[in-house]
């Protein structure tokens, strides 16, 4: 039996989820940007389509998270405050424009207009990365450098267990001992499963 410690931030996973599409968004813009500063036309294409549904795809679990989670005060202090809400109010008022810009410009390329496409592409583009990068930013600020009781307190050590033969896994509350493979599960026949041991403070049922 191994068991391994590590910690886990208590940080909803649309959060986090979030902050990867914004980081993906980047990524495609900057290829996108590259593809076509080679001549690469098909390519520059479907990274700036991509991008869009990758943007897409954040509108809808960004409105989801905020329904389900709503406000998340900044818990920074000081200088770092005004840093932040300067950071997250520019995003803000940026995001707006990021569909409309977004669509034009598939629009007047779709009209095949490449000097009006070329010319919105050079304002679009650099709003578009900077709403991308700074959506990134404010997460990490958020949640990671400046974190609130409620997320620096479900910091949860989690300790997993590999029981060979065992068909289950539980996961316990503080004071219980890691569980053991119940007997019912000891056919040898059976895959290994992980149990789950985490010291949070309610105990979870058995997954």
């Amino acid at each position: 039996m191994t068991a391994l410690v590590i910690a886990a931030a208590g940080v909803h996973p649309l959060a986090t989820t979030n902050a990867v599409l914004n980081a993906v968004a980047t990524v495609l813009l900057i290829a996108g940007w590259s593809f076509i500063k080679r001549g690469k036309v098909r390519a520059h294409r479907a990274a700036m389509m991509s991008a869009f549904a990758v943007s897409t795809v954040f509108l809808a679990c960004y409105l989801t998270y905020h329904a389900l989670v709503g406000h998340v005060p900044f818990r920074g202090e000081g200088g770092v405050r005004t840093v932040y809400f300067a950071i997250l109010i520019s995003h803000i008022f940026l995001a707006v424009a990021v569909p409309v810009l977004a669509i034009a410009m598939f629009v007047l390329a779709w009209k095949g207009r490449w000097n009006a496409h070329r010319r919105l592409g050079r304002v679009a583009l650099p709003i578009w990365l900077y709403v991308s990068v700074t959506g990134v930013v404010i997460y990490l600020m958020l949640y990671h450098f400046f974190p609130g009781p409620a997320h620096a307190s479900t910091l949860k050590h989690i300790r997993l267990t590999w029981f060979a033969g065992s068909g289950a896994a539980k996961v316990s509350s503080p004071g219980e001992d890691t569980p053991k493979a119940p007997r019912a599960f000891a056919d040898p026949l059976r895959l290994p499963a992980l149990a789950y041991a985490v010291n949070a403070t309610h105990e979870l049922d058995a997954l």
